[in-house]
């Protein structure tokens, strides 16, 4: 198993300097749009709070992207986080391919 050493950008990343600074918008007028409290928007923004299901269909409808998108930049970042961690990767060794089983 590669480890990639460079790490993606986070959610809270590509959400701030993708969309909130080149668009000009606040924390507060995002959450606003989302229907959500500021400290949900905030949370994301500081890598505090992963992306969800609910949550990329929102960013989605409100930024016209897809969940998808939004999905795949919290999967990049799980992936990078768990095969950068020694003990995940130690676990990951420990299991064993049922194909070879059979």
């Amino acid at each position: 198993m590669l480890a990639t050493k460079r790490k993606p950008a986070s959610v809270g990343e590509i959400l701030t300097e993708e969309f909130l600074v080149p668009m000009g918008l606040t924390q507060g007028i995002l959450a606003e749009a989302m229907g959500v409290p500021r400290k949900h928007v905030n949370e994301l923004c500081n890598d505090r709070r992963r992306i969800t299901a609910p949550t990329a269909l929102i960013l989605a409808r409100v930024f016209g992207n897809s969940a998808d998108f939004w999905l795949n930049v919290q999967r990049r970042s799980d992936l990078w986080e768990t095969m950068n961690s020694p003990e995940e990767r130690e676990r990951i060794a420990r299991a064993r391919s049922l194909k070879a089983a059979a």
